[in-house]
């Protein structure tokens, strides 16, 4: 997956060690630093979430394409927390590591609720941020009126416990509004990068993430210039 100004995964991809592991990301750009926090789903990775978005925000800003804890190339690690309170203590370790003060962050379902604890935990190292399709919780059922479990919580599960190809089409085909993008060459990406680190689905197995609800207490976070967007997609 090259981006239209010809940046590439490989070209682009970096790697730290930082909270007791390998940390992946992406290094694009100049300008204010903003790391991008990735969605959920098998096979995600910070690359194939955000790499159309480079051409041109890498014209004013260092974009910083986070892979989060065992996904892509970041990990293995197994956890017994609230999964957004290590994703946020991970972007701020890239950040220490790199030696940034303050970035924007952008994040997106998962990566949005990452972002949204970063903000809530560590809100003298954010200048805006922006979110979508995200809550700031985990656990529970907060979709009362929907059927549960949906169809796209479904579709994933099947390629987590059946992982061909015909599975991870069938989730992607769930999740992408329009099936003119669900190619070939997009199946294959994300069936080899799922498959393609068996340690971090062990880790997965192994780990728990702890229920968490800032909801009642995010009016109370106190940051210069904090901006939350809602994108729609």
């Amino acid at each position: 997956m090259v981006s239209t100004a010809g940046f590439t995964e490989e070209g682009t991809g970096k790697t730290i060690q930082a909270e007791g592991m390998t940390i992946h990301y992406h290094d694009v750009g100049r300008g204010d630093p903003v790391v991008f926090l990735h969605s959920y789903g098998p096979g995600t990775t910070a690359w194939i979430t955000f790499h159309k978005t480079l051409d041109t925000l890498s014209r004013h800003f260092r974009c910083l394409l986070l892979d989060l804890p065992n996904f892509g190339r970041t990990g293995p690690v197994i956890y017994n927390e609230p999964v957004h309170d290590l994703h946020a203590r991970t972007a701020l370790a890239l950040m220490d590591a790199l030696g940034i003060e303050k970035a924007h962050l952008v994040g997106n379902s998962q990566g949005g609720q990452a972002a949204m604890v970063f903000a809530y935990n560590y809100p003298d190292r954010i200048r805006k941020l922006v979110t979508g399709a995200c809550h700031i919780a985990t656990g529970g059922d907060r979709y009362l009126m929907a059927n549960r479990p949906s169809e796209g919580s479904r579709a994933t599960q099947e390629v987590h416990a059946n992982p061909t190809r015909e599975n991870v089409r069938r989730y992607l085909r769930v999740h992408l509004d329009d099936e003119a993008l669900v190619t070939d060459d997009l199946v294959e990406y994300i069936y080899q990068s799922h498959t393609g680190h068996p340690d971090h689905e062990e880790a997965r197995q192994k780990s728990v993430s702890v229920y968490y609800d800032h909801g009642s207490g995010v009016a109370t976070i106190q940051a210069p210039a904090l901006i939350i967007r809602v994108i729609a997609f």
